[in-house]
């Protein structure tokens, strides 16, 4: 019935974007144009309640006909509620970033203390004692859960990108339970993924509609659950895994930091050198920036899925090598500042 439950989730979200269209024009959720924005016309920006209702039925539908039950279930369901209020009450009104802050905090809090879902331990790699965080486990949930909802947020800058990313990533975050037999991380992840992938419908370029911080937050949060679901009290190298199969959301967010740092802002200023940015700005078209951003979330997908079966000593050359490359490309194309190419600055003094 889970497959059923994907086509109810699929449908639902095809039949009620059009709707929420209508409801963003009507409540003023709209973003309009300027100069950071690469749309030239006013936008409804509500989509992502058309993704959040699509799951919930799809989640509704799964729970009526199979029963399916789950400790995790309600405490995620209410949380991610309380971060897409939080993302309506924003694409109406453009709350200020410690409201939005707040209210992902209290969704946090809720999943760790109601769910009792938490980062406890983990297994180092050359044996010994597992490394327990006590109560450091809390409050790193939190900057997990908080991380990377706004990770996923910071990429929804052109059509369709956002909703892509997240839809391979829950794709990746299935398969990954699939080889781990976690059957709530299977369904939940799925049920999102057809709701993203009926939404991409009208949203990829040219969109028709954005999903806005609603479904920017809402995907971003429930990621990062799921990922905790699947990687929760693992070893070291388990423990990357999440972090490869985000890596474009999270590489974006953490070079942004670095760009901000040097260039002496505050983190929390806007600016045009996020990754779409700069590969529009190197002559790729939207559509060609949206697809490559894909293929490189695919890529860390898959890497994803073959760190996981690795051995150690393969694993850390795996990431060593993902690392360097990584490294590369922010630099080729001046993701981290114009300035910033310290490995490539290294090649050329050893090639003279």
């Amino acid at each position: 019935m889970i497959y059923v439950s994907l086509i109810v989730a699929f449908l639902a979200s095809i039949l009620l974007t059009p709707l929420v269209k209508r409801l963003a024009f009507r409540i003023g959720a709209v973003d309009a144009p300027n100069y950071r924005k690469v749309h030239a016309r006013i936008m409804p920006r509500l989509g992502g309640l058309a993704i959040y209702c699509a799951f919930i039925i799809g989640f509704i539908f799964l729970k009526l006909t199979t029963g399916f039950e789950s400790k995790y279930a309600y405490a995620i369901l209410i949380a991610a509620t309380i971060v897409v209020i939080t993302g309506v009450i924003d694409d109406m009104r453009e709350i200020s970033a410690k409201a939005k802050l707040l209210g992902q905090i209290i969704a946090a809090c809720i999943v760790v203390f109601a769910g009792g879902i938490q980062i406890n331990e983990i297994n180092l790699p050359f044996g010994g004692e597992p490394l327990a965080f006590g109560w450091l486990s809390i409050p790193l949930t939190i900057l997990w859960i908080v991380g990377i909802t706004n990770a996923i947020n910071l990429i929804d800058g052109l059509d369709g990108l956002a909703a892509g990313v997240s839809t391979i990533a829950l794709v990746t975050l299935a398969a990954m339970a699939m080889l781990m037999g976690n059957g709530f991380v299977i369904a939940m992840a799925s049920i999102l993924a057809a709701a993203s992938i009926g939404f991409l419908f009208y949203n990829f370029h040219p969109a028709k509609i954005f999903m806005g911080d609603t479904g920017a937050l809402f995907l971003g949060f429930m990621i990062s659950v799921f990922a905790l679901l699947g990687f929760k009290n693992v070893t070291v190298i388990s423990l990357i895994i999440p972090i490869i199969m985000l890596g474009v959301p999270i590489s974006d967010t953490f070079f942004a930091i670095v760009r901000r740092v040097r260039m002496k802002q505050k983190w929390s200023d806007p600016d045009k050198s996020h990754l779409h940015h700069r590969l529009l700005d190197l002559g790729f078209s939207h559509r060609q920036t949206v697809l490559l951003i894909y293929g490189i979330a695919i890529m860390f997908g898959l890497a994803a899925i073959i760190f996981s079966m690795a051995k150690v000593w393969g694993a850390i050359l795996l990431i060593t090598v993902i690392l360097v490359i990584l490294e590369l490309f922010v630099e080729i194309i001046g993701l981290a500042g114009k300035n910033y190419k310290p490995l490539l600055n290294l090649v050329r003094i050893f090639n003279k």
